[in-house]
């Protein structure tokens, strides 16, 4: 069996990854995506490709994009033979060059920026994701963030439907497995001084987005901007994505993702962790309907090479023996140069120059000239006749063999190499089953993380839920308690209400029926105490009137008291008012009495009028009988204006 073979089991896709690729609308069409039954080997139907879900999410759909299928012929490889973040580099790319440089996908630029290696590990060479995109070392490129490892992205394989091109030249190469990848100089192509020259502006516009300080682009967010408007770029679209038209626009896939199913989808694809925000915009505004490209902008169209009318760019094949041709497995990810990591998929920056590399010395040359150098002279050998040129193939014809000839030795040593062969063979199958073992420890370390974290997570949210219950049960009990104090409070204040209601009845001997009760006890009762001070307000204020206006004659040397209740009390005394107001009007009388007689010049003896005993009633009533009829004039000329009342019977002392 071959080692390709070896790398590819039975497809293993969860009910996870069919969720999310409906949610995406990739399945929307019927024949769009076939998945494998029990086949351990590929073997896709006519006109469908091998594929992978991680190359799904990450922005690939059939029929695939124009230059994807030019960059899938310049470098000679198949779809399958790319890693996923290789993916996920051309998506952002195309993103990129459509929606903030304003041109389509353009082949000059993408050489300045990428190159392509082997992805290997020391032991072994991969087929499935066997070549990685990398970003040239000596270019100042978007930090993309690629995630350190994907998780068994190979055992997740499908068919995608490739519709067929007007030109079969350009359609997909149908799958191989047993294609080896060979290393072409095209893998190292460089832009030539012209295309720097045109390119230069577009160059500087990506240091300018990658740059200015409060919009500085990432990858990103050039990333979540291509989910978010669900347009795969790596798909054959009529439009570009500068022209995009938002919810009604044709290139769309399927309806927004929620805010959820976008963050897990981008944790997903990048390094992102759970502190770390997932851009919600970019910080430039894309081109689309409402952002549309300038007036006179160039559109620099440049696509990879495609083959037309059988001529083809030279993609020769360099020899595998040269150094850092291949990126291996124990190299560290971390950086933006890398296009992705294990499983199985480590892949950091070759450590070669990014210039192309020369053409290859032919093997017979190369042997030649080495034993010339053993022989101890330096004399270049004769040149040999050229040979005749066979018959011209058009991809063919620009491959040199990575295969050495070899020396035929002069001695029989079959038995040795055949003993060497087995040898490696069982090497070559315990390093295989050791990277297996190692990939299932690391997978089951993996999950045994996985799981302790959702243990912990759960145990975490099981005692939030606890603690908030126990809160819940405390705020209730004490409402609970406030209602109760409230209800006794109200009580109280209710039977003091009544209990004033009924003092005031008592001691006015007025009560009160309401018009319109409100069925409130407590609101009812205070109705009728205000109705009841109403009722007091207006006596006192009467009462306070009417003491202001005897005050003086009861009180005749004193100042009024300023308040109601001390006039109040200066008449509640223990003597009678109205005796000594009479007794004070008596003196009065008398004293003038006495003054008239002595105006009038009469004689009167006044010690014996003051030594007379108590009259008898009869005497004073017949004195004052025979007094009346001057009474009226002595009270004139008194300025005593006469009262209606009686006088007393009885004079008072």
């Amino acid at each position: 069996m071959a080692a390709e073979d070896l790398e590819w089991e039975r497809s293993k896709i969860s009910n996870q990854d069919l969720n999310m690729m409906k949610k995406l609308g990739l399945m929307k069409k019927e024949d769009a995506i076939r998945f494998p039954s029990e086949e351990s080997y590929p073997n896709p139907p006519m006109e469908y490709r091998v594929s992978f879900v991680d190359h799904l999410i990450r922005g690939l759909s059939a029929p695939i994009h124009d230059f994807l299928r030019g960059l899938l012929f310049v470098y000679g490889i198949q779809l399958h033979q790319l890693t996923p973040n290789s993916i996920l580099h051309i998506s952002i790319f195309i993103t990129l060059c459509e929606c903030f440089l304003g041109v389509p996908p353009n082949w000059a630029l993408w050489k300045r920026i990428f190159l392509l290696r082997r992805n290997a590990s020391r032991n072994a060479t991969y087929n499935i994701g066997g070549v990685v995109i990398c970003v040239r070392t000596d270019v100042d490129y978007f930090d993309v963030k690629f995630p350190d490892s994907v998780q068994g992205w190979r055992k997740k394989w499908l068919y995608i439907h490739e519709e067929s091109a007007n030109s079969v030249e350009h359609n997909i190469i149908p799958f191989d497995g047993n294609a080896k990848i060979q290393r072409r100089r095209s893998w190292d192509a460089e832009a030539s001084e012209e295309e720097k020259k045109a390119t230069e502006a577009l160059m500087s516009r990506i240091h300018q987005l990658q740059n200015t300080r409060g919009k500085e682009l990432s990858g990103v967010q050039i990333t979540a901007y291509f989910l978010r408007i669900r347009v795969q770029p790596l798909q054959a679209r009529k439009n570009p994505l500068w022209t995009y038209a938002g919810g009604n626009d044709a290139n769309r896939l399927s309806s927004d993702l929620s805010a959820k199913d976008l963050e897990k989808l981008i944790r997903r694809i990048s390094r992102l962790n759970k502190k770390d925000p997932v851009p919600s915009s970019c910080r430039v505004e894309p081109y689309s309907s409402t952002n549309p490209l300038p007036e006179n902008h160039p559109t620099m169209a440049s696509l990879p090479p495609l083959p037309e009318d059988g001529e083809v760019e030279e993609q020769a094949i360099v020899a595998e023996d040269n150094q850092g041709s291949s990126l291996h497995e124990s190299e560290v990810a971390g950086s933006h140069k890398s296009a992705a990591s294990h499983e199985k998929e480590v892949e950091s920056e070759a450590s070669e120059s990014t210039q192309s590399l020369p053409p290859a010395v032919s093997p017979k040359n190369k042997r030649k000239r080495d034993d010339a150098e053993a022989s101890g002279t330096s004399k270049p050998e004769e040149a040999v006749p050229s040979r005749p040129k066979a018959a011209y193939d058009p991809y063919l014809e620009t491959l040199i063999s990575s295969d050495d000839e070899e020396v035929v030795p002069n001695v029989d040593v079959a038995a040795r190499t055949k003993k060497l062969a087995e040898a490696n063979k069982r090497a070559d199958a315990l390093v295989q089953k050791l990277e297996q073992s190692e990939a299932a420890r690391k997978k089951a370390e993996l999950v045994a993380s996985e799981a302790k974290a959702e243990a912990d997570e759960a145990k975490a949210k099981v005692a939030s839920v606890e603690e908030l219950q126990k809160r819940l049960e405390d705020a209730e009990s004490a409402l609970n308690e406030h209602k109760t104090a409230q209800a006794a409070r109200e009580e109280g204040i209710l039977k003091r209400l009544k209990s004033q209601i009924r003092r005031t009845e008592t001691q006015t001997n007025q009560g009160f029926d309401l018009e319109n009760p409100v069925n409130d006890p407590l609101l009812d009762t205070l109705s009728y105490l205000e109705l009841h001070g109403s009722e007091i307000r207006e006596g006192v204020s009467n009462a306070s009137a009417g003491l202001s206006t005897l005050f003086p004659y009861f009180f005749p040397k004193k100042e009024e008291p300023p308040t109601f209740l001390a006039l109040a009390k200066s008449f509640n005394s223990s003597e009678d008012l109205g005796l000594k107001m009479r007794q004070e009007n008596m003196k009065v009388a008398v004293e003038s009495t006495v003054a008239l007689v002595a105006d009038s010049q009469q004689t009167v003896d006044w010690m014996k009028v003051g030594d007379t005993d108590q009259i008898e009633q009869s005497r004073w009533r017949s004195l004052i009988k025979a007094a009346k009829p001057n009474t009226k004039k002595i009270l004139a000329y008194l300025g005593i204006k006469p009262s209606s009342t009686p006088s007393s019977s009885r004079p008072e002392v």
